[in-house]
């Protein structure tokens, strides 16, 4: 039996008896259980059902009455195979644990699922207790009564956050495809906040680190980079804030959001007389805000689904990190400096009065000055052998940027500011969906390094690290409130110098 610390359930399972073999009708596994032995733990289980030849899979809080938590669908017995759960049975397993992952979220809709032959996939056993410990953390935060909720929250925490874990759910990512894993994200960041949202309600006033904070990963083949991440808002580091009470409705409709990015760049080597370098351009940065409830939710419990963070700043490094072979880094120039249209008028207007008043001559003067600016200024700089990519987003009316300032209450009230309508406005700095994308052919500018030749053949590693504010400026809902958040992400790729 695997341990009560780190259960391995796909092993569990594959080494049960057949049921002729049981003296009981279940048999059972700790998933994780309460730091006494006089409290109860939540288990996994295996039943069988004789009359109709098959098995039920279930997980339960062990009190002294079980508490039933979820059960699957049930699961037909090969009595031709050697193995209880032969290949099709896990499988189909594997199929409802993910469908019920992703029912956990708000997108209801039965998705298709598709799986090559388990035994073509590499680490199969490893995603398989990734994706059920997964379903473990939702069930515990939804579903388990109080007094188990907290141990086993932090016990499944850890290990989904695990080296091992963390290797897992790259492969998972990648056997799920891009449309579903952003359901999968969704749904497991939903709960994540919800999570967060109940700790913060009982323990007012008390500074905590959040739960999970961050879900990424990186991958580096053909000459390209991706990293992928997600961040649940209510779990990003608060930088700043106008009040902190701001009211509750607001405050719905800003946390049960998410921000999904991709950090994508091109690589190339090129070997020269006596040195090698490697050149590294922008393909594609895109983040989004994403909701993680539906309208209509948004609507009834916060202030609808206008009112989010937009993202303000964007910083990445990237350093390579064994530094022996490297001769130098160069970096191009920034984007130009805003563009700035000054026109000036100036007009005086004179008349006479009646004679019979005091002066008889009105005089006024008046002056108008227009400015045009890009909303987003690029610039690139170097530290040691790093290279940094800087993206700032500037209010366009008096230039300052928006991360590091507070737009004055008249601005806030002025339904013709450019922060309103921000979604919709034909001048806005965002999609419409809220996110931004910056594109090789507009932030195209590289960064290379020099390397000495004897790193010839030899496979270098490369840190990515990354930071990412967003902020909230009112956009529909009338209030004075602002804040400002930020994320972390560190990732390591590896690629071969040849």
């Amino acid at each position: 039996m695997a341990s009560c610390c780190n259960p391995d359930i796909f092993t569990w399972i594959q080494n049960l008896p057949p049921i002729t073999q049981w003296r009981a009708g279940s048999m059972s596994i700790f998933i994780c259980s309460s730091p006494t032995s006089s409290h109860p733990s939540l288990n996994f289980s295996v039943t069988k059902n004789l009359e109709n030849s098959s098995l039920s899979i279930s997980i339960f809080a062990d009190f002294n009455l079980p508490v039933p938590l979820w059960a699957s669908k049930p699961l037909t017995i090969n009595s031709k195979s050697s193995k209880l759960f032969d290949e099709a049975t896990i499988s189909c397993l594997t199929i409802n644990v993910i469908k019920d992952v992703l029912n956990y979220g708000s997108n209801k809709k039965n998705p298709l699922i598709r799986f090559p032959k388990l035994e073509s996939i590499s680490g199969f056993k490893d995603i398989f207790n990734l994706a059920f410990l997964t379903l473990a953390l939702l069930i515990c935060i939804y579903e388990a009564p109080a007094d188990l909720r907290s141990a086993c929250l932090n016990s499944l925490k850890n290990q989904l956050t695990s080296c091992q874990s963390r290797v897992a759910s790259k492969s998972l990512m990648k056997l799920l495809g891009s449309n579903l894993e952003e359901q999968w994200m969704r749904s497991l960041n939903l709960a994540i906040t919800n999570w967060i949202a109940e700790i913060q309600a009982t323990q007012r006033g008390l500074v905590m680190k959040t739960p999970s904070p961050l879900f990424s990963y990186a991958i580096a083949t053909f000459g390209f980079w991706k990293v992928q991440l997600y961040c649940p808002v209510m779990a990003m580091d608060l930088v700043n804030s106008s009040n902190p009470c701001a009211d509750e409705r607001l405050l719905f409709s800003l946390n049960y959001h998410q921000l999904e990015g991709v950090i994508q760049f091109n690589y190339k080597v090129i070997v020269q007389e006596k040195w090698v370098d490697v050149m590294v351009n922008i393909d594609n940065i895109r983040c989004d805000i994403k909701r993680l409830v539906n309208e209509t939710l948004l609507n009834e419990r916060g202030v609808g689904a206008d009112d989010k963070h937009f993202p303000s700043r964007i910083s990445l490094q990237l350093t390579p990190t064994i530094q022996c072979n490297v001769l130098s880094v160069s970096v191009s120039k920034s984007t130009d400096n805003p563009t700035r249209e000054i026109g000036l008028e100036r007009s005086i207007e004179t008349s006479f009065d009646p004679p019979n008043t005091f002066l008889g001559l009105k005089v006024s003067a008046g002056e108008t000055t227009t400015v045009s600016m890009k909303p987003w200024k690029f610039e690139q700089s170097v530290d040691g052998y790093s290279g940094t990519l800087h993206w700032f987003l500037h209010d366009s009316i008096d230039g300052r940027e928006v991360v590091s300032s507070r737009p004055s209450k008249l601005s806030l009230i002025n339904p013709k500011a450019w922060f309103k309508d921000r979604y919709s406005s034909v001048y806005r700095p965002f999609t419409r969906q809220g996110g931004v994308i910056f594109a090789g052919d507009d932030y195209g500018e590289r960064i290379w390094w020099k390397v000495d030749k004897s790193a010839m053949g030899k496979t270098m590693e490369w840190e990515i690290r990354g930071w990412i504010w967003v902020t909230y400026w009112p956009n529909k809902h009338r209030t004075f409130y602002t804040e400002t958040k930020r994320l972390e992400f560190r990732e390591i790729l590896h690629f071969n110098i040849c």
